[in-house]
């Protein structure tokens, strides 16, 4: 397990772990470094944030973004690390993608009804409300209980996934320029694919990064859970190229994820601390 992780969720969106438990996991573990990465919200950045003075780990304040790219129209995932959670732009983003993640659940709960005939309760639905950032997982888990599932990745892919929404994402210039206006680090989390997603094309992966880079990326996320240790080395060499930070995270989950605290590649290799050059400019972190 790699000392940092740039890369993490806690029960604010999709993780299950709440700041305070997920502190007691970083404790126990040998991580000096993190990041909390949430989607769509800062909640428990801001309590962590709160929570970790005097402590002698580093934290990051982090955001993830679901965007979608105009030029390529790649769907993408943008990392804010180190932010200043109190400029008005970065608001005014997480502000958006609150609307569209709270329409494109009400579009979910609706497809459910209609096409599939699974109904929820007002009692459940008022359960999904109070969580920061509702999306798939919580709504998944609600199936399972119903027994129209066997687990939550199966109520995802048979029900959950056909849920068509529409364009539901972020622009990913408004999104990069919304980070560096709040002081912080555009990155680009995952970008050949996260978790149970398909592989980006070669040929897509370059062409969509090369339009990121035209609206101020600053990071890449080289280092991530799934891929092998050559991927990343190859994506770190790209990195460089290209004048990029080199970040990486496990993209933790809790229980709703197979992904430990830590993992920065497929086979587990620590990473030297030294590897993500990200750290070198943010505030703190040596």
């Amino acid at each position: 397990m790699s000392i940092i992780d740039l890369h993490i969720h806690t029960s604010a969106s999709d993780g299950t772990d709440s700041p305070e438990e997920l502190l007691q996991k970083i404790r126990d573990s040998d991580i000096k470094t993190f990041a909390v990465t949430d989607h769509d919200t800062i909640t428990s950045a801001v309590k962590m944030s709160e929570k970790i003075c005097g402590e002698d780990v580093k934290f990051i304040r982090g955001i993830e973004f679901s965007c979608r790219t105009r030029i390529t129209d790649t769907k993408c995932h943008i990392l804010g690390l180190n932010y200043d959670y109190d400029d008005a732009n970065l608001i005014h983003a997480l502000r958006r993608g609150e609307e569209i993640r709270h329409k494109k659940f009400w579009k979910r709960i609706e497809i459910l009804h209609d096409e599939f005939n699974i109904t929820f309760t007002d009692e459940e639905i008022e359960s999904l409300m109070k969580i920061k950032s509702v999306g798939k997982p919580h709504i998944a888990n609600l199936i399972v209980s119903k027994g129209l599932a066997d687990n939550k990745q199966e109520a995802i892919d048979r029900y959950v996934n056909k849920c068509r929404t529409g364009n539901d994402r972020l622009d990913s210039e408004f999104v990069i320029n919304a980070i560096l206006s709040s002081g912080g680090i555009p990155v680009w989390a995952h970008p050949l694919g996260g978790e149970g997603e398909k592989e980006l094309p070669e040929y897509r992966f370059r062409d969509t990064l090369s339009e990121l880079i035209s609206y101020g990326l600053h990071g890449l996320e080289c280092f991530y859970s799934k891929y092998a240790y050559s991927v990343c080395e190859y994506l770190e060499s790209i990195a460089n190229q290209r004048g990029l930070y080199v970040s990486g995270g496990s993209d933790y989950h809790g229980r709703n994820k197979n992904i430990p605290l830590g993992k920065l590649n497929a086979e587990n290799i620590i990473v030297p601390c030294e590897r993500l050059t990200i750290t070198r400019i943010i505030e703190g972190v040596k």
